[in-house]
């Protein structure tokens, strides 16, 4: 299994840029005929965090997720970090291909090292 963090280009900035989840998300309920005092909190999945981009980065995050998702996973990890898991390097770069193929320099991958 190979891990990479995922990078875009800022709309506004123009720098790369990785969306990062700083906490879960909470929700709750508004009753019609009571008072409901639960919330939960949960974390985005990858896919989720991604789709949330939609006009902070330069390119459509429903194709980038299509992508992503064809050749392996978008996780969230317990830090926040965005990153896709693929099975191997051959993987790895044909993910890179076809991410500069549909978005030039817009979006790349920095592999992380095994820990």
């Amino acid at each position: 299994m190979i891990r990479a963090r995922v990078w875009f280009r800022c709309a506004a900035m123009h720098d790369p840029v990785m969306p990062t989840l700083v906490k879960p998300a909470v929700i709750g309920w508004v009753g019609k005929n009571r008072n409901i005092d639960l919330v939960i909190e949960r974390d985005f999945t990858g896919p989720e965090l991604v789709s949330r981009m939609k006009g902070w980065i330069t390119i459509d995050p429903k194709k980038a997720v299509e992508i992503f998702e064809n050749h392996g996973r978008l996780k969230c990890f317990d830090n926040g970090d965005l990153v896709v898991e693929v099975e191997d390097q051959r993987v790895l770069e044909s993910l890179q291909r076809d991410l500069e193929q549909a978005f030039g320099d817009q979006c790349h991958l920095e592999s992380m090292k095994r820990s």
